[in-house]
């Protein structure tokens, strides 16, 4: 019986074995054929390949010179059949530069690290790869796992080679075709070996590590002079893969500026392009390449509900959009000084003062925009305390409706700043609509210019901070993201604002209250008594002695 595997493709194994009508020769000749093609399939797709091996694990002790592990057999999450598109298009020489972005535990190195190279040194013969990392003994551990899946029955059988026998070091081997393998530490000086590509796994070790320019700059020379140096010009390729600790790491090095944790194809700061595969644990951008809505998390067959939820509040906010959300921003400001932002406790928060609110709309939430309504109280010395927050990206008829609730929320508050153009082009109309609905005709909307450039719009509100007039609520969560963006506020037009476009119109606010031929800022309602008059006098006390 004279069949080849594409005559027999739609059967199965199981159904050819059961059939009565053939004889044990057909069978066997059957499942060989059949063999054989899952081997070519395996050969030829890395998502095959993947579900066709087993894959090194966890080793059984910590010794780093083990060379058993625990096999596992992977079932690809979307994420990773994502992550293995890119690998394979880089393999297949359509991608040159390619970084992957994901959030810590999505095992992003098991398959970029471990089974992509296997895969990409089988498939042909006589390519070179270097792997490095933060230092020496990760690359081992990488190289170890790499080289006993190399020597396994089921990889000798889908790529016809195997470890050449006397190969001992885990960092440095060759395959029976010719292909080689060397893994490194990112700071050892890798001199004297070429590449058709080179994989660089978490270049930096951690928070310590990330926070000190010496040992960044030091990461970005190795990376510049002795590992692009190393690759073949025509075939040589580099992929990058972390999470973000930094937004001055590597990969904030190559990416623009402005780059704000899109994927897709991202043009570096050298001319370069590079193909971004940024995931973020919490979706925040509705151009998500898994595709989920707004406020979802990230691979909930692994992660148990609450999980992430709670990391987001055990990390805190710098850890979680760094690591996390790919989104890493600076601990200290360049526009707006970390000193200069004062704390306050529930205790604290005057009694007599008046209330304000402002806005920025969303302009386009399918842009990554968000909506943030802010309110303060400024009491009679003019000490502005931050009282409540809101930030999300939602549509307009949302934003509306969480404005009115938070002017229900603050009632009376008579004085709102919005930006003119938003009033005038997006939510004017329907605002003023839902104003007279919820009978709220006493609140004054404030409609702020827009001719001016970022910094100058935030100047006011900017000096007001400088001395040492705005405070925070401590025990706030959103405190931190207000102060973080605050942190990042470089003065440009950089997308890093929809927060600090919202206290800029209330400091653009309390100067046109004050201005000349403006009405004055109302004082705070009710008379005072003599301990109000006690508590003020402690206060401009305590101001003078902050000056």
């Amino acid at each position: 019986m004279a069949l080849s595997a594409s005559d027999i493709s739609y059967l199965e194994i199981d159904d050819i074995l059961n059939a009565d009508d053939l004889s044990a020769t057909d069978k066997k000749n059957i499942v060989s054929l059949l063999e054989r093609r899952d081997r070519q399939v395996a050969k030829d797709h890395l998502s095959a390949f993947v579900r066709s091996v087993d894959v090194p694990g966890v080793p059984p002790d910590e010794d780093s010179d083990a060379d058993e592990y625990y096999p596992i057999r992977v079932t690809p999450a979307l994420h990773h059949e994502l992550m293995i598109d890119k690998l394979m298009a880089t393999e297949a020489g359509q991608l040159k530069r390619l970084m992957l972005l994901f959030p810590p535990g999505s095992a992003k190195s098991t398959y970029a690290s471990v089974v992509f190279p296997t895969w990409f040194l089988g498939r042909r013969p006589g390519r070179e790869l270097i792997s490095t990392s933060y230092g020496s003994i990760l690359p081992k551990k990488f190289g170890r796992r790499c080289r006993t899946l190399c020597m396994s029955e089921d990889y000798q059988e889908i790529m016809d080679t195997t470890i050449v026998p006397d190969n001992r070091a885990a960092d440095a081997w060759t395959l029976t075709n010719g292909s080689t393998y060397m893994g490194a530490g990112i700071l050892a000086g890798i001199t004297g070996n070429r590449a058709d590509g080179l994989i660089i796994d978490d270049p930096l070790k951690g928070r310590e590590a990330a926070d000190s320019l010496v040992i960044r700059d030091k990461t970005w020379e190795a990376y510049v002079s002795d590992l692009r140096t190393r690759l073949k010009p025509k075939t040589g390729w580099i992929i990058m893969i972390l999470t973000r600790w930094h937004e001055d790491d590597p990969a904030g090095r190559i990416l623009p500026e402005d780059y704000n944790g899109e994927s897709g194809w991202i043009q570096a700061r050298d001319g370069e392009m590079w193909y971004v595969l940024s995931i973020q644990a919490e979706c925040e951008r509705a151009d998500d390449p898994l595709g989920r809505q707004l406020g979802q998390y990230f691979w909930p067959e692994w992660f148990p509900e609450g999980f992430l939820e709670q990391e987001k509040i055990s990390q805190g906010d710098r850890n979680w959009t760094s690591l996390y959300q790919q989104r890493p921003k600076p601990s200290e400001g360049s526009y707006f000084k970390r000193e200069w932002v004062k704390w306050y406790d529930p205790e604290d928060e005057p009694e007599r003062a008046n209330t304000y609110g402002a806005t920025d709309f969303a302009v386009s939430v399918d842009k990554g925009d968000w909506t943030v309504h802010l309110t303060v109280k400024v009491d009679p010395f003019q000490n502005i305390y931050v009282t409540d927050f809101y930030r999300a990206q939602v549509d307009t008829g949302t934003s509306a409706d969480t404005f009115i609730a938070m002017l229900k929320k603050h009632k009376p508050v008579l004085d709102w700043a919005f930006a003119k153009q938003q009033i005038d082009k997006a939510v004017g109309p329907f605002l003023r609509r839902m104003m007279r609905e919820f009978k709220a005709s006493a609140t004054v909307i404030h409609e702020m210019p827009e001719n001016m450039n970022k910094a100058a719009k935030a100047s006011s509100i900017r000096g007001r901070m400088w001395q040492g007039y705005f405070y925070l609520p401590r025990w706030q969560p959103w405190s931190q993201t207000i102060m973080d963006e605050l942190m990042a506020f470089t003065g440009e037009d950089d997308g890093v604002d929809d927060i600090v476009d919202a206290l800029a119109r209330i400091g653009q606010l309390l100067d046109d209250m004050r201005g000349p031929g403006k009405h004055k800022t109302r004082g705070p309602v009710g008379l005072f008594t003599p301990d109000h008059i006690k508590q003020m006098v402690k206060q401009l006390a305590d101001q003078q002695k902050k000056q």
